[in-house]
């Protein structure tokens, strides 16, 4: 599933949170956030999609329609909220895979097609609409794996490839080359989210042993080290994370100003809750549900300082739906 995150994106403006959560399970409170429409993707509907941003566009390919793998790619305008079909990936059809941008390009590798696992990489270049093959990801071929995209290097972590992993790998553009750096400390895992602020990159939920896993890590390329954060469940003897119920795998994420936006996903079950990370305490609030019908594999993506879900599944369906998250509206279930 993509869990990637295009390119999360290191975006600016602060806002003030308003909202009123409970710490104890037994009361009541009024979640914040408003969920918009968007213009619905027109290709098929789908999970296991992966995105990327690229200036004002976002990018959505490839994924898993319930019976054929897809390598169809659209472009999406925020300001027209419109969908262009672009060039496909020459590559094999494949779900589950990553992908990641810099500030010109955008990169897809890893995945599956149905029969094994993939590491092929492609660049996608928005100006001449065209794809062109690159060197193969320098790690094992995987599936559910994480991207992120720093200072126009990519990275790809975690996933499965027979194995559940947290191993990290850099994709350099100019050489046309991949280095493995540290690897993530904690636990291995499939299934996470990536997302990025302030030139470095968050790792979160996930599964491994079948278990999920709680754990928090933040990136920084520049020292080339990892630092872990606060749980994402109830461990601690403080009251902050009391009601937490974060914990998931398959979600989607976005960034919008200095908060990071975990939504849906499943944990035992599908999922449509929606949880706000607090760069700056390390804290985390829930907001209004997902206000469309709970599903896993989906995708996020943030362009234009907007933060945006769409596409995946449920247990019978495939999901063609976009939304946009407003986290200080009031919820109104008729937009």
């Amino acid at each position: 599933m993509m869990r990637a995150f295009s390119y999360v994106l290191l975006l600016g403006s602060s806002f003030f949170l308003l909202y009123a959560c409970t710490k104890n399970t037994d009361s009541t409170s009024t979640l914040i956030g408003n969920w918009l429409n968007k213009s619905s993707l027109d290709g098929v509907a789908r999970s296991e999609a992966v995105s990327f941003v690229i200036g004002d566009s976002a990018y959505l390919a490839t994924g898993y329609d319930g019976s054929v793998r897809l390598n169809d790619l659209w472009r999406y305008d925020p300001v027209a909220d419109s969908w262009v079909q672009r060039a496909s990936l020459p590559g094999d059809a494949r779900n589950s895979a990553v992908a990641f941008s810099t500030t010109t390009k955008g990169y897809i590798t890893t995945g599956y097609n149905g029969l094994v696992k993939l590491k092929d990489t492609w660049e996608f270049n928005p100006s001449s609409n065209s794809w062109t093959q690159k060197k193969d990801f320098g790690g094992s071929a995987r599936i559910d794996a994480v991207a992120f995209g720093i200072s126009d290097k990519g990275y790809v972590s975690t996933g499965n490839d027979g194995n559940a992993l947290k191993d990290l790998w850099q994709y350099d553009p100019s050489s046309d080359s991949w280095t493995q750096k540290v690897s993530m400390g904690g636990g291995k895992r499939e299934g996470a989210v990536a997302f990025v602020y302030k030139n470095q990159a968050y790792i979160t939920t996930g599964t491994n042993n079948g278990l999920t896993v709680n754990d928090l890590w933040v990136y920084d390329p520049a020292g080339d080290k990892w630092a872990s954060k606060n749980a994402i469940s109830n461990v601690s003897t403080d009251t902050y994370d009391d009601a937490y119920n974060i914990v998931r795998s398959n979600a989607a994420a976005f960034v919008i100003g200095d908060y990071a936006y975990v939504c849906t996903g499943e944990n035992g079950s599908i999922l449509k809750t929606v949880w706000e990370y607090n760069f700056a305490t390390d804290r985390w609030a829930q907001k209004t549900d997902w206000e469309a019908t709970e599903r896993t594999g989906a995708v996020g993506f943030t362009v234009k300082s907007r933060g945006f879900l769409g596409t995946g599944r449920n247990s019978t369906l495939r999901f063609d739906d976009f939304k946009e998250f407003k986290p200080l509206d009031t919820e109104n279930a008729n937009d």
